[in-house]
């Protein structure tokens, strides 16, 4: 039996509304809402000096990042965590039905979309990319809570007092709640600081500047989440054991925090704008 500390898992349905075999579950409804709050901020963002682009430009940017976000992530989770498996079964690929993203593969759909976008619309990637990239934690925080609900990619187990049995776990042993975790720092903790920044005169000069500190900032929270979140079970620790065991998500995270330190670094060398009479940089 659980400890008599542990939390009782909440009774939810994953499937939010269901009229005949049209459903619309609490999963796809994250997305949704992740990329339409997301979309209405950066609106305002973009307009922030220096402009990154037009409030135009960014309604059609929202196609390309879905796509990015979708494509990206589907064929990320192809080819970091079960390339074996789709080697054999190329169809089941296409299935984006049956579960399996990659938020890793997803960021790379999207980084390839703001340069492709930017390119055909004679932007600045990088102005562009640091406002774009202030409001995904919005989606990341909303992708969370909808893996809780769902009692999927639920943590290690554990004797914390606020351990839950997950539903879904075959073993039925009290865990981390991971994703709450997670949520709170690729969320709420991610979105506040990358506001922060985005919002400082000085640092929006740097171009640059913002983009690198999702990305380092993103990395940190991801391997820091993993620290408590149990791997795959296809995959499990790739170095070390339960105890310091080492996974996929802190893997592919690594190369995330040294480019986002460097992207962050460089911008040291660009001039900022001196203050204006009423002491705010231009």
């Amino acid at each position: 039996m659980p400890p008599l500390l542990t939390l009782p898992f909440p009774a939810f349905d994953p499937v939010l509304v269901q009229i005949g075999p049209f459903a619309i579950r609490w999963y796809a409804l994250a997305y949704i809402t992740g990329i339409l709050l997301g979309w209405r901020l950066a609106r305002r963002l973009v307009r922030l000096p220096p402009e990154a682009a037009t409030t135009e430009q960014l309604d059609d940017f929202v196609t390309w990042a879905t796509l990015g976000v979708v494509l990206g992530g589907r064929l990320g989770y192809v080819l970091f965590y079960r390339p074996g498996y789709y080697l054999f079964h190329p169809l089941e690929a296409f299935a984006v039905w049956q579960g399996g993203m990659s938020f890793h593969g997803g960021a790379l759909g999207v980084i390839i979309a703001i340069f492709v976008f930017c390119w055909r619309n004679r932007i600045d990637p990088l102005r562009f990319g640091d406002r774009v990239t202030s409001v995904v934690p919005i989606g990341l925080g909303l992708g969370r809570l909808a893996n809780f609900v769902n009692a999927e990619l639920w943590g290690r187990p554990s004797d914390v007092p606020w351990a839950m049995v997950f539903p879904t776990d075959p073993l039925q042993v009290p865990r981390h709640p991971s994703q709450l975790y997670q949520f709170g720092l690729e969320g709420v903790a991610l979105f506040v600081l990358l506001q922060i920044l985005v919002r400082r005169p000085a640092l929006r000069a740097r171009r640059g500047f913002v983009a690198g500190a999702f990305l380092a900032g993103y990395g940190v929270a991801r391997i820091i989440g993993e620290m408590f979140r149990q791997p795959d079970a296809h995959l499990g620790f790739l170095l070390g054991n339960a105890a310091v065991g080492v996974t996929m998500g802190q893997i592919l995270s690594v190369p995330m925090v040294l480019v986002g330190a460097w992207m962050m670094l460089r911008t040291r060398r660009q001039a900022v704008p001196a203050p204006d009479a009423a002491g705010r940089s231009a």
